[in-house]
């Protein structure tokens, strides 16, 4: 939608192609909801570049179109010794990332941030802050509407054919023509480049993330946000706890393998895209080098107990009884022939087309600037 959003202000003939019958259906809507402020990226990545300069264009997109967005800070905790290095490397990151205001902190001082936290070590970021995306998602939609744009629902994709001047997309709502295709089409966005003749080389493998809540009674156990020191071989960030502009506080997501795309139960199955996991070679080998981290994964999220056990390593105070099941949502993880989960964002042209295959975390945080990157792709097209 922050692509259109970049387009339509321009003037441009745009039309928004959405699968579901409302927007923010996936993983738009399924998020934590943080503003995130450029702390874990490697210096230079797109990640970086986008997270640092995006963070501040989602602050004043919200401020303009009064959606609530908080900029309240977060806690990074080290909860063992042998971690120590890692939050090191992201003390040094965020500083060079240009990250103001970042204090290293004892463990009485992650108490006078987070009373009930424990750890050996921590990092103050004071640029995080919390948003309803689903909220921003329908103030973009209202953007593109008003520049002239037209938002399609109930308009799953199910053909391409490229044509001399342009794609024609067959849908559930019937034929478009397009000069220039933008894919951002998230868990389906390897088949949508398929299907446009386009060789993506890596395949969407989707992993279901579930959140809990803490009970009315428990939610002052968390200030604002707290989140663990990140795993480096892997492109999620841990269970954390984070306090909603509504006033709740929700623990999570996890982060295990889900046997369909858009499968937010774990009974939720589709034998087209296990099939299409099992023809894909990459996939046996991400399995093989990852099976005990996805055993750990898959055992949490059959245990409430165990999900609540990773929770109190950073607020022992948590019990059983504490939290509730909340929500699921599904990530899009892009995965290479040779098993690799791709960390960085991921967009390959094509002519006519622009398709954004790997789209992580801080994707949401850094949408308005990566939609103008994708616009000025679509530019150099049509200008062509």
């Amino acid at each position: 939608m922050a692509t259109a959003m970049a387009l339509a202000g321009e003037r441009r003939s745009v039309v928004v192609l959405e699968a579901e019958s409302r927007l923010a259906a996936h993983q738009s809507g399924n998020n934590s909801g943080v503003i995130h402020a450029g702390l874990y990226y490697k210096p230079g990545s797109l990640k970086a570049r986008n997270c640092v300069a995006g963070r501040e264009a989602m602050y004043r997109f919200c401020a303009e179109h009064d959606i609530r967005a908080e900029r309240c800070g977060k806690l990074v905790v080290a909860t063992e010794e042998r971690e120590l290095p890692r939050l090191d490397e992201l003390e040094h990151r965020g500083r060079a990332n240009g990250l103001e205001g970042i204090e290293r902190l004892g463990p009485e001082a992650i108490r006078e941030r987070e009373p009930y936290a424990a750890g050996v070590a921590g990092l103050w970021v004071p640029q995080t802050g919390i948003v309803d995306y689903g909220a921003v998602t329908r103030a973009m939609a209202d953007v593109v509407r008003r520049s002239g744009g037209e938002i399609q629902t109930g308009a799953r994709v199910h053909g391409c054919r490229p044509l001399p001047d342009g794609i024609l997309l067959e849908s559930a709502r019937g034929e478009t023509m397009c000069r220039v295709l933008v894919n951002c089409a998230g868990l389906q966005s390897d088949r949508v480049a398929r299907r446009c003749g386009v060789d993506p080389r890596v395949s969407i493998v989707p992993f279901r993330g579930e959140y809990y809540a803490l009970v009315p009674a428990r939610r002052a156990l968390v200030r604002n946000l707290i989140y663990p020191v990140p795993d480096p071989a892997f492109p999620f960030l841990g269970v954390h706890f984070t306090r909603t502009p509504a006033g709740t506080v929700e623990a999570g997501p996890n982060a295990v393998l889900a046997l369909e795309r858009e499968g937010y139960r774990a009974a939720d199955v589709s034998l087209r895209d296990l099939a299409d996991m099992a023809r894909f070679p990459g996939f046996w080998r991400m399995c093989a080098q990852n099976w005990r981290t996805g055993l750990a994964e898959m055992y949490r999220s059959a245990s409430a107990s165990a999900f609540v056990q990773a929770l109190r390593k950073l607020v022992p105070a948590v019990e059983r009884a504490d939290v509730r099941y909340l929500r699921a949502g599904v990530r899009a993880q892009a995965v290479a022939a040779d098993g690799a989960l791709l960390d960085d964002f991921h967009v390959v042209e094509s002519p006519r087309a622009v398709h954004v295959l790997n789209a992580p975390s801080p994707a949401a945080t850094a949408s308005i600037t990566i939609g103008r990157t994708i616009a000025d792709a679509v530019r150099r097209q049509l200008d062509d």
